[in-house]
């Protein structure tokens, strides 16, 4: 299907650019979201006729995301989720989580906006791309962890393999330590044990007499 596009859209084209798409692609998304309109003899006039007004449009709304990615551009957003001891995610983050998040710290943000080539389904720090505009983008990242706790160990740059590691080495650590104190406290004990001491004087042998000869 041919059309003509009301604004810049990536990997398609600029704004008033007639291109070509699957029928699918245009009914399910470019012409109910208004970002096209169906090229024919109407519309292309249509579309001179509206080409400045359309322009000043998108000057507007650009300069509002360049605002707004100016703001949003690094932040970070804490996502806190249950998982397994591996970072596996009992479910997912999506798209909506994200967008949630963000406007939870006093960003809005739509879904729709967040770039998300799939869920997150593991715990960590993960970069996420925003469309703010057409032509404007902003990068977040996502901080999925378990705790808050977790959530700032791994802001500073540990791993969740990193902090399994150090727990494990940890509980390790305490039963080493468990064990010295054990065996010193058994060595304590057998110094209170007493043992019968010898007066010096050597022990005589037996007589002949007593001997008993078969």
């Amino acid at each position: 299907m041919d059309i003509i596009l009301l604004e810049r859209v990536a990997k398609l084209g600029q704004m008033g650019d007639v291109v070509s798409v699957k029928e699918g692609y245009a009914r399910n998304f470019l012409l109910p979201q208004g970002k096209a309109l169906r090229a024919n003899a109407a519309n292309l006039a249509r579309f001179e006729t509206d080409k400045a007004q359309l322009e000043a449009r998108n000057l507007e709304t650009r300069k509002e995301a360049e605002a707004l990615s100016d703001r949003l551009d690094g932040q970070t957003f804490i996502v806190i989720r249950s998982a397994s001891d591996g970072g596996s995610l009992y479910g997912s983050v999506s798209t909506r989580d994200a967008a949630e998040a963000a406007t939870e710290a006093g960003f809005s943000l739509d879904r729709k906006q967040v770039a998300l080539a799939a869920p997150i389904k593991e715990l960590g720090l993960h970069e996420v791309i925003v469309d703010l505009h057409p032509e404007v983008q902003a990068t977040i990242r996502l901080n999925v962890a378990r705790s808050m706790e977790e959530a700032d160990l791994q802001a500073s740059g540990k791993s969740i393999q990193e902090l399994a590691a150090e727990e494990e080495a940890a509980a390790e650590f305490e039963i080493a330590e468990l064990f010295d104190d054990i065996g010193a406290a058994q060595l304590d004990d057998d110094d209170l044990v007493e043992t019968p001491e010898s007066d010096g004087t050597p022990e005589e042998a037996p007589a002949e007499d007593d001997i008993e000869v078969n």
